[in-house]
C-alpha cells in the first residue's frame, strides 16, 4: 500500500532488508557455492554463514547497480525478493520490537535478554538465549546467531502472553 504510514511500512521494510533475508536469497540462488573464500573460511563453513551470505548478497546488488544501473538492480531485487515481498504482512514487525512495545504499553521495564549457552565449534556456534519480562515469565530461543535466538525467544514469550 503506497499510502501506508511510515509506522506500517518500516517493519515491512526491515523484514526485507535484514541480514537473514539477504542470506536467505543468497542461499536460494546458490551464492555461497561460488564465493571465493580463503582456506580457513572454507574449512570453517563460511559458505553457510549467515553474515557472510548476507554481506555477499548486498555486494552483488551493489555490483549490479554500479555495472548496470538502478533499473536493472531494482528489477533483480524485485525478482529475487518477490516471494518475501508478497509474504510480508502489513502488521509484520520483528518479535523483539513487538515484545518491547507490549511491555511499554503496560508500563513495564524493557525485556532482558541473557545468553544461557553457547555450544558447538567456533565456526558454527549455537546460542541459547532467554528473554525475561518482569512478572510475566521467560522464554528461550536457540539459533546460530544471537540475534536470531533472541528473536525466537521474544516470539515464544509473545505467544505465551498473547496466545
Amino acid at each position: 500500500d503506497p499510502d501506508a504510514s511510515e509506522g506500517k511500512l518500516a517493519p515491512r521494510y526491515n523484514a526485507l532488508v535484514r541480514k537473514e533475508a539477504c542470506a536467505g536469497v543468497a542461499r536460494e540462488i546458490g551464492l555461497g557455492e561460488v564465493l571465493k573464500l580463503g582456506r580457513s573460511e572454507t574449512v570453517s563453513g563460511g559458505r553457510r554463514k549467515e553474515a557472510l551470505l548476507g554481506d555477499a548478497m548486498e555486494a552483488v546488488i551493489a555490483a549490479v547497480y554500479l555495472d548496470a544501473g538502478f533499473e536493472v538492480a531494482r528489477a533483480m531485487v524485485l525478482r529475487l525478493w518477490k516471494g518475501r515481498i508478497d509474504g510480508v504482512e502489513d502488521d509484520a514487525r520483528d518479535a523483539k520490537s513487538s515484545l518491547q512495545e507490549w511491555a511499554q504499553a503496560r508500563g513495564l521495564r524493557p525485556p532482558a535478554y541473557v545468553e544461557l549457552a553457547r555450544e558447538g565449534p567456533d565456526h558454527a556456534p549455537v546460542f541459547t538465549m532467554e528473554v525475561r519480562l518482569d512478572g510475566h515469565g521467560q522464554a528461550h530461543g536457540k539459533a546460530s546467531a544471537k540475534r536470531v535466538a533472541e528473536q525466537e525467544a521474544a516470539a515464544a514469550l509473545l505467544a505465551k502472553l498473547t496466545g
